[in-house]
């Protein structure tokens, strides 16, 4: 491996446009120096209300997990066209519950990562107020630097 800024990086995907981008950005950061990515999904498990009557949230979390599985192997293909050492991890169990951002940069932190790529999905205003963003959450918890790539803003 040459002698880059970066040698482990990670970087969160979840299928959207918004971590195409991210994923593309950390391309392009790891290829020059030979680093490798790790392309991260984290499946959402504080979406699943597990005391709903009449309610199976096992088909709801196999849903997630397989739409990550997707979006890993998305991420795969991509890093491989581009020649770049990678790997992928799916994250079933949350580092704290409902707390996505926290079990990204556990991920990150487990990996020994030296940089994390995510994406953010533009919000702003009373939007962003009330939906939350895990990019932020990322980087009020990270130990690591934190490249933010930006999707395209929405409108309030």
């Amino acid at each position: 491996m040459a002698s880059a800024a970066y040698s482990k990086i990670v970087v969160a995907v979840d299928g959207s446009s918004t971590s195409v981008l991210a994923l593309a950005e950390a391309i392009r950061v790891a290829a020059p120096g030979g680093a490798t990515v790790l392309a991260l999904y984290v499946v959402d498990t504080g979406t699943l209300m597990f005391d709903v009557g009449y309610y199976d949230p096992s088909q709801l979390q196999k849903a997630f997990e397989e739409s990550g599985k997707r979006a890993l192997q998305d991420a795969a293909q991509q890093l491989s066209a581009a020649g770049v050492p990678h790997e992928t991890r799916l994250v079933s169990e949350a580092a704290v519950p409902g707390d996505i951002g926290a079990s990204i940069n556990d991920a990150a932190r487990q990996w020994g990562a030296d940089l994390l790529v995510i994406g953010t999905h533009g919000r702003r205003g009373v939007r962003r107020l009330v939906l939350g963003s895990v990019a932020e959450a990322v980087i009020r918890q990270s130990t690591m630097p934190v490249l933010l790539v930006r999707g395209e803003a929405k409108a309030d």
